[in-house]
């Protein structure tokens, strides 16, 4: 009786923990779902941890080192690495497909039995020792195999293109990241230098005021002039604050990572554009590794294609089975004999599919679809590259012009401000006309900064759209 209300109370708890353990959907629509398994996984997350590496804070690094570390550091390429690496293993199999198969077996068996013999039972012990080879090969399949092994060696091509495109995404990442910090830090720069103009026209205003040459609606005008100055330079700083976690994450560090970079005024950039829009687009044609990838693609369909037709043919294969065994057996009455031989035998197997119920019609039109729809795919991919070319090239030429503007802007808002300021100090200008240049020369220095990074961001957008950035160097360049 104890023994059946422990086994009750055993069943019990294991149907308990199954119903505990159990996956279900969430319970309603309004409210989150938690479960016991969801603190499992938290669990498993909080031990995911990065290998991160550590950044020399005491080194002011170039784009080309930042693209270096984000390159070696970064996840993303890992990933695309063991991809690429997964591929060329698929490749490794679909090509051993053309070797034949060998399987050996040794097999041992010892048997007693007691016959019966004329009036009485005899004992009788046999003991076979077996040693079996099975080889099979496909001699001919009409391009089934070159079929599995060309898409598979397509994939490989994809995964490769893939891997390459990674790496040219990175680098846009890093250098827009970079671009960003500068772009923060010269923001910073301009809204530092606008809030000394602002509390310089401030102190001028309240001197004015001492002296009787102003009223205290132009000192309370000054004061929110710089207020704003300050305003605008706690946002500039909040922004470099934000280019920094970018700049770091996207090499694969931790957001909280000391990094020092070039400033923007070190940053050496062409004052025209290199060459013509119709080159741009001739080598992006020739280097994006996304346009490869899907050239690659129809290589793929082309060869399921191939073993879709395959299958309309006959497979021959030979399979080969050698065997040499040893016997062994003894009688009651008689001593052990003995026999060893080599035996086995050779098949030759013609497999052809003569009626599949339209299985193999269907799976031919399916690879001819794949073919003309990763055929369109890449023609519509190709557009949408001349698209990216010719919208980058525009947009750098507008980034060069505006640069120039920019200059021109800053230079004669700069001399504005100062014959403002001077003429304010004479008396001659009231403190509306000074406010007014100050605020233009706040603007001037913001599109200076601006304009400069926007070519910056420009270069990059055309490198990025033609896939320079992955290119070798040539011979005799770093």
């Amino acid at each position: 009786m104890r023994l059946a209300n422990h086994s009750c109370v055993l069943l019990g708890s294991v149907l308990f923990a199954g119903h505990a353990l159990a996956q279900t959907a969430p319970a309603s629509l309004d409210h989150p779902w938690h479960s016991a398994a969801e603190q499992t996984l938290q669990r498993d997350a909080a031990q995911m941890r990065p290998t991160e590496f550590a950044v020399d804070p005491s080194t002011t690094y170039t784009l080309a080192q930042l693209i270096d570390l984000a390159e070696a550091h970064n996840p993303e390429t890992r990933a695309a690495w063991e991809r690429a690496r997964q591929q060329a293993a698929a490749l490794g199999i679909a090509r051993a497909e053309l070797f034949p198969t060998l399987a050996a077996s040794a097999l041992a068996l010892t048997n007693r039995d007691e016959v019966y013999l004329a009036t009485r039972f005899y004992r009788q012990t046999s003991q076979s020792f077996d040693l079996a080879l099975d080889l099979n090969y496909t001699l001919f399949d009409f391009g089934a195999r070159s079929g599995r092994i060309g898409a598979a060696r397509a994939q490989l091509l994809a995964a490769n293109f893939a891997f390459n495109d990674v790496h040219r995404r990175l680098i846009y990442q890093v250098a827009s990241a970079y671009y960003q910090l500068l772009n923060a830090a010269g923001l910073e720069e301009a809204a530092r230098a606008n809030l000394a103009n602002a509390q310089a026209v401030e102190q001028a205003a309240e001197a004015s005021l001492r002296n009787g040459l102003a009223t205290l609606p132009d000192v309370l005008e000054a004061r929110s002039e710089a207020a704003q100055a300050d305003y605008d330079l706690q946002a500039a700083l909040g922004a470099e604050d934000v280019a920094h976690g970018n700049l770091t994450t996207a090499l694969g560090a931790s957001p909280v990572s000391a990094i020092r970079v070039e400033p923007l005024d070190q940053i050496a950039t062409p004052e025209a554009i290199e060459g013509t829009v119709e080159e741009a687009i001739d080598r992006a044609i020739r280097q994006r590794p996304d346009l490869m990838r899907q050239v690659a693609a129809i290589r793929e369909a082309d060869a399921r294609l191939r073993q879709a037709h395959a299958a309309y043919f006959p497979r021959l294969t030979v399979d080969a089975r050698p065997n040499a065994q040893s016997l062994y057996a003894m009688q009651q009455t008689l001593p052990w004999g003995h026999t060893a031989d080599l035996d086995g035998g050779i098949t030759f197997g013609l497999n052809w599919t003569v009626f599949d119920g339209g299985a193999r019609k269907n799976q031919l039109a399916q690879a001819q679809a794949d073919v003309q729809a990763t055929t369109a795919q890449a023609h519509a991919l190709r557009d949408r590259i001349e698209n990216g070319i010719w919208t980058a090239y525009s947009n750098l030429k507008t980034a060069f012009r505006q640069r120039q503007a920019a200059q021109a802007l800053l230079d004669a808002a700069s001399k504005s401000y100062d014959a403002a300021i001077e003429s304010y100090h004479y008396g001659v200008r009231n403190l509306l006309d000074v406010t007014e240049a100050q605020r233009t020369l706040a603007r001037a220095r913001y599109a200076d900064v601006q304009a400069r990074t926007q070519v910056l961001n420009a270069l990059a957008d055309l490198a990025f759209e033609t896939a320079d950035t992955i290119q070798p160097a040539p011979a005799g360049k770093p």
